[in-house]
């Protein structure tokens, strides 16, 4: 395979290659015939372009938008195979000028050369559309952050602010100052729980204990730091395992905090009432000098002193109203000093976001006296301040009111320190109600659990609905300022807390590299048929899109979902019904999020795709417990499903937010993966369809070649590519092989694995097993990535017999497999697998067959009612069509993928 290459290089230099495309002499029937002399199964980007433009890679700022204000970036760069060396090292150039930049490596090639890097600049840097990354020669990181370790903490310095952070124990965060000025104290987590849902008669408190600290990067740019442990009440009982993230960028005033907890409590007797992140904020002078501040909608802030001298009786002058409102110094109280005693301090305030739709702020002038309602609002954005003239801290929680009911405190502002809170479950709120939906109506034996699937779709067992292990990751911020912030810098801070800006690469940098299967060839000829087919496909993401925001997918443990189905005759998402409500990645929905933003470039399609990721990776994965580490698939409730499944924990699903951001929370998820089969031999998937129950201490467990597999595939070529980890490749490579060994390869549909190696047992050679779920939910595109990676041809021939067959004529099956496959479903959905083997067999009939089933519109059960060939707009596909068996978002995905496959299988009615 990789000889081929080679052959193809001497004869086509890759200077000559790029001139003729810059000059447009070569033609689009040069340029695809010219890609199938390359070995069939290598990614067209990746053969034809294995080279690092001398220029270097022309980064952007996402949504090609420059920011104003920038407190660190980090992002991820792939490169073509062979193109970088690990020995590399990177420049930046920002208008010609050398950025301190700080880069590690991602990814390797299997040929050891780097294939995706992650880079990592200071605040305020790079502020300019002309980014540039080269690499260079005798050149070294450079930048002022630094961390230090003391015999009970590390003190991480980033030039401008300096924090203290405990190696155990307790607070988690002892101190952080600025200029030599301590600003906040006692950082701390903290936790209240109640013993019921309505009517508690206990109420207990929480704080973090800190049991592991680890120094994950140090500088001379970026640090970060990880920091594991419990919350812990009086009675020294555990709750809530949490991991917190601390990024540090030099320069930065920020820092920004990753919170993730893990639901390990008793639903049905610990109700979570509070989660919350605390600092103490020392504070000095006269009270009308401290300043309260909360962002609401768009630009608005609510400014107010804790003593206000405005509005009052007696004029203390027009000079100390208009320092006090623009939070200077007010220095001459002398026409009212003998009466501010009688002017109330109010020490207490709250910001509460109950829905998405309102908030509230109250006030008090301290604990035991009433509140008083000081504004109203819709969606706050989440950000607070409490100081002096000379500094203080502001704080804001990312996703602020998507993740209601949130909360905001300052209390105690009246005295020499204050507290803030950042509550990302509200106190104010109704506690978290986690137990089961319903009683299980009786289904109490396998055949009412089959009729209540059958009626409902919800495959339900009792014990299984637990929430028992899932968790949440959630952001913030803290601000250490040197003065009280004016309502514009304010606000501009919580705009940056709300919508971090993000360096990314052009869309044509996928292709350059060959990642993610090397599918995006953006050279295609934008024939009319294409134009409709990417109208309908915008159309597909700005439906969903919208629908997120009319629909109110919104709150703590659902934001970043989507829901399945829709009711035509409520005219409502199916939220209530079964397995018809919450999404959970069924088909393959965070591919085609992904995958569009690959494709489009869009800033809405990566934040969106960037929420689904926060929370499928999350909170429809379990953690911890029985069921760790597998998915529940879709439900009324995310964790509610009895199916806990691979397909839903899929690594295939976590990899593109990881390389593009190079998120460790992410990178955790993806390690948990690498021994998930384990679990598979005492939860077994198919125990409701005749698979035999597994045993929990073998060696052991059934696998299925589809969504098992290709869920085990990812984790491996993962873990490989990351890590080098020679057990994962050594299991991926014998699973592939004895995949290919099998009697009629993918077709024989599953088998029994050795969990140790990877390698499957023969099957029978009479089985053939096939399901329309196999190749959407990530299989194809692992396999188009190991097909290009792997010169492994009987694993080849197997994946292409797959793509070949599973929508062929009844006879073409027959004279391969000895038997029809029957009706299969989701016909449209192949259509790419079609499509790739076209292209790798040189196929023009095959390719042919792949427009007609693509087109033909037969994805599900039964026809669609307007066939894709007949496309007069972007709307003639109704988005909510259910007579279609199958949710519009895998459609979509599908349109997208098949599409790229399509244009490369080079068939003349796209010409």
């Amino acid at each position: 395979m990789y000889q081929l290459l080679q052959r193809w290089h001497v004869k086509n230099s890759q200077t000559e290659y790029c001139n003729n495309m810059e000059k447009g002499n070569l033609s689009r029937r040069e340029f695809m015939k010219q890609s199938m002399i390359i070995s069939a199964g290598l990614p067209i980007a990746t053969s034809l372009q294995s080279w690092m433009p001398p220029a270097g890679v022309s980064l952007q700022w996402l949504g090609n938008k420059v920011p104003n204000l920038s407190m660190g970036a980090t992002w991820g760069v792939p490169w073509p195979q062979g193109a970088v060396k690990q020995s590399n090292a990177f420049v930046l150039e920002s208008k010609g000028q050398n950025v301190n930049l700080q880069s590690w490596p991602l990814a390797y090639w299997p040929d050891g050369s780097l294939k995706w890097s992650a880079h990592a600049i200071g605040a305020n840097q790079g502020l300019t559309e002309q980014l540039v990354l080269k690499t260079g020669t005798n050149t070294r990181s450079s930048g002022a952050v630094e961390v230090k370790e003391n015999a009970d903490h590390f003190l991480i310095d980033n030039g401008v602010v300096q924090c203290t952070v405990q190696k155990n124990g307790a607070p988690l965060i002892p101190a952080i100052s600025k200029n030599g000025k301590v600003v906040a104290t006692k950082g701390i987590l903290v936790l209240e729980v109640q013993n019921a849902a309505e009517a508690a008669t206990i109420h207990d408190h929480y704080e973090s204990q800190v049991t592991e600290m680890i120094v994950e990067q140090s500088g001379p740019v970026r640090a970060v730091v990880k920091i594991s442990g419990h919350h812990v009440n009086a009675a020294k009982r555990h709750l809530l395992p949490f991991i917190v993230r601390l990024y540090f960028y030099e320069g930065s005033d920020a820092i920004r905090m990753l919170h993730t907890i893990i639901y390990d409590g008793d639903e049905n007797k610990d109700f979570i009432s509070g989660i919350g992140i605390r600092f103490s904020v020392p504070l000095e002078g006269e009270t009308y000098n401290r300043h309260i501040r909360f962002t609401g909608e768009e630009e608005g802030v609510f400014a107010e002193a804790v003593k206000g001298l405005t509005g009052l009786r007696r004029d203390p002058g027009e000079a100390a109203r208009k320092a006090q409102i623009e939070g200077k110094t007010v220095s001459d109280v002398s026409a009212i000093k003998d009466k501010l005693q009688y002017i109330p301090d109010f020490g207490d305030y709250t910001l509460f976001q109950p829905t998405p739709d309102a908030f509230e702020i109250q006030k008090r002038t301290k604990e035991g006296y009433g509140w008083i309602q000081s504004a109203y609002g819709r969606r706050a954005s989440g950000t607070a301040y409490v100081g002096t003239p000379g500094g203080g801290l502001a704080f804001g929680i990312r996703n602020f009111w998507q993740s209601h009911p949130a909360q905001l405190d300052i209390r105690n502002a009246h005295t020499s320190e204050a507290n803030i809170t950042m509550w990302l479950w509200a106190p104010k709120a109704n506690p978290m109600d986690l137990r089961f939906y319903h009683d299980g109506m009786g289904q109490d034996t396998f055949e009412k659990q089959r009729e209540g699937l059958d009626i409902t779709y919800e495959d339900y067992e009792p014990g299984f609905g637990t929430p028992m292990g899932v968790a949440r990751t959630s952001e913030a911020q803290i601000w250490v300022l040197s003065a009280t912030p004016d309502n514009a810098f304010l606000s501009q801070i919580a705009g940056y807390i709300q919508d971090p800006d993000t360096i990314t690469c052009g869309t044509d940098q996928w292709q350059v590299a060959g990642v993610f299967g090397g599918i995006w060839n953006q050279a295609f000829n934008a024939s009319p048929t294409k134009k409709k087919m990417l109208a309908q496909l915008d159309f597909y993401f700005d439906y969903y899109h919208q629908q997120v925001e009319e629909r109110h997918w919104y709150g703590f443990w659902n934001y970043g979902d989507v829901m399945h189905s829709y009711d035509s005759d409520r005219h409502v998402w199916r939220y209530d019904v079964g397995g018809y409500a919450w999404d959970n990645s069924e088909l393959s929905t965070d591919l085609w999020l992904w995958y569009y933003y690959l494709h489009s470039g869009r800033k809405d399609a990566f934040r969106m795709a960037e929420a689904m990721t926060r929370h499928t990776g999350e909170v429809d994965v379990h953690h911890i417990g029985r069921f760790a580490p597998l998915g529940s698939r879709h439900n009324v409730q995310h964790w509610g499903c009895s199916a806990k499944q691979l397909r839903i924990a899929t690594v295939a699903n976590r990899r593109f937010y990881y390389y593009l951001t190079a998120d460790e929370r992410v990178g955790d998820l993806m390690q948990a993966e690498v021994d998930a089969a384990y679990t598979l031999r005492s939860i077994v998937p198919g125990r409701k369809v005749g698979q035999p129950a597994g045993d929990p201490g073998g060696k052991y467990a059934g696998v299925s070649f589809g969504t098992d597999w290709g869920s085990l595939a990812a984790a491996w070529l993962t873990e490989w590519e990351r890590h080098g980890t020679p057990l994962a490749k050594e299991r991926l490579l014998n699973s592939m092989q004895t995949i290919a060994a099998q009697p009629h390869g993918f077709f024989t549909g599953s088998a029994e694995m050795e969990l140790a190696s990877g390698k499957f047992k023969p099957a029978p050679t009479d089985k053939i097993s096939v399901s329309h779920l196999s190749a959407v939910f990530g299989l194809p595109e692992i396999c188009m990535e190991l097909v290009a990676l792997i010169p492994m041809p009987a694993f080849e021939k197997a994946w292409l017999d797959y793509c070949t067959l599973y929508n062929a004529t009844p006879e073409e099956q027959i004279a391969a497999l000895g038997k029809p496959l029957g009706k299969l479903n989701l016909r449209q959905g192949h259509a790419r697998l079609t499509a790739f083997a076209a292209r790798v067999k040189k196929d023009p009939l095959l390719a042919a067959r792949a427009w007609e089933e693509f087109l033909g519109g037969e994805a599900g059960i039964k026809k669609m009612n307007t066939k894709l060939n007949a496309l007069n707009g972007p709307a003639v596909l109704n988005p909510v069509e259910e007579a279609t068996g199958v949710s519009t978002n895998a459609v979509a995905q599908w349109g997208l993928t098949a599409m790229a496959m399509l244009d490369l299988a080079g068939n003349a009615y796209n010409e």
